[in-house]
């Protein structure tokens, strides 16, 4: 059977009027099959007869068939010292590279006791190994198969585009300029229940926000709109979010507090990490695996007073409430004048 590339070489030939042996040019060559003109000049640089240069298919695909990388004869062996070495470590837990460190000290002047990282996960990954017989799990991860890792193109989520942390003001990086929040959702029992955090950068100060037991984006439209409404103009510079569903509707909040809305990038909780460590803080009051519809609006303020009343070593052992209050009495005073 031929590759799908030799059978679109073969249509192209037939096909085009002028075939390439009649004097064509790479870049020539490279339109008809629909091909880098790099990769055509390769093949021709490799395969080519070296005393005539002349290039012959049949005795070129002979060449790159006789390059290509032979089986040898496997390393780790059962039977042999080496296997041994391996398998009693990996049943003490051990890692590929702990055991590929262990065999260069133990054995310096030894090359049949040698297994690079890569062999020893190969033969562990081996279908038919015997690694895996003197230890249930030869990893400690307990993965017996190679985890390969695709790059999928991610889709938007949401109708409105979403802007990037990237874009978000080089002042809310630096905590220099009180105003930008982060923000997520603590999710309860079974994912049916869930409490919405906001913390601002500058002075940790914490909003809880009660959600009557729905997360739907528009329920989380609705409370972020209130609660951003109840703060002044100059507190409301930004919010980051994830990219959650339940910010679908952020450009309707957006509008309708004039809070611009940036968001992080897959699977980076760091880029968020005054709300991550708020959100560990709240897990003291609101535990995992369990109900936080039982919770209403009065107890989310109680617990967010509370954290906002605590000392915090980063703030120089004052309170969020006490910076956030300075804040306001700073702003009155600029009003007033």
């Amino acid at each position: 059977m031929c590759s799908p590339f030799r059978e679109q070489t073969r249509t192209a030939y037939t096909n085009h009027q002028t075939p390439p042996r009649e004097g064509c040019k790479p870049a020539e060559i490279a339109g008809i099959l629909k091909r880098s003109p790099a990769t055509i000049g390769r093949e021709l640089d490799r395969n080519s007869d070296p005393v005539t240069g002349e290039y012959h298919p049949h005795a070129a695909h002979l060449e790159a068939q006789r390059r290509r990388s032979r089986p040898r004869d496997r390393r780790i062996v059962p039977g042999t010292e080496l296997h041994q070495f391996i398998a009693e470590r990996l049943a003490k837990r051990w890692s590929p590279e702990q055991i590929n460190q262990a065999l260069a000290a133990e054995f310096p002047d030894r090359d049949d006791m040698r297994a690079c990282i890569e062999t020893i996960y190969q033969a562990i990954y081996r279908p038919d190994s015997e690694l895996r017989r003197c230890s249930p799990r030869p990893l400690r991860t307990g993965r017996l198969h190679r985890r390969r890792h695709r790059s999928v193109q991610r889709t938007n989520r949401f109708v409105e585009p979403m802007t990037p942390i990237t874009e978000r003001a080089a002042d809310a990086d630096d905590r220099a300029t009180p105003g930008h929040w982060e923000g997520d959702l603590i999710i309860g029992q079974l994912n049916r229940s869930a409490i919405g955090t906001l913390v601002e950068r500058t002075t940790r100060f914490t909003i809880l926000i009660h959600l009557n037991g729905s997360r739907t984006a528009e329920q989380v439209r609705d409370a972020l709109i209130v609660a951003f409404l109840q703060l002044p103009p100059h507190l409301r510079r930004s919010l980051t979010w994830d990219q959650g569903i339940e910010m679908a509707r952020h450009g309707e909040f957006a509008r309708a507090t004039g809070t611009p809305v940036y968001f992080c990038d897959p699977a980076s909780p760091w880029q968020r990490g005054t709300n991550e460590n708020t959100n560990g803080l709240l897990r003291d009051y609101f535990p995992k695996g369990t109900d936080l519809s039982q919770h209403d609006a009065e107890r989310l303020a109680e617990v967010a007073d509370e954290l906002n009343h605590r000392p915090r070593k980063t703030l120089g052992w004052k309170t969020p409430a006490e910076l956030l209050d300075n804040l306001l009495a700073n702003t009155t005073c600029c009003d007033d004048r």
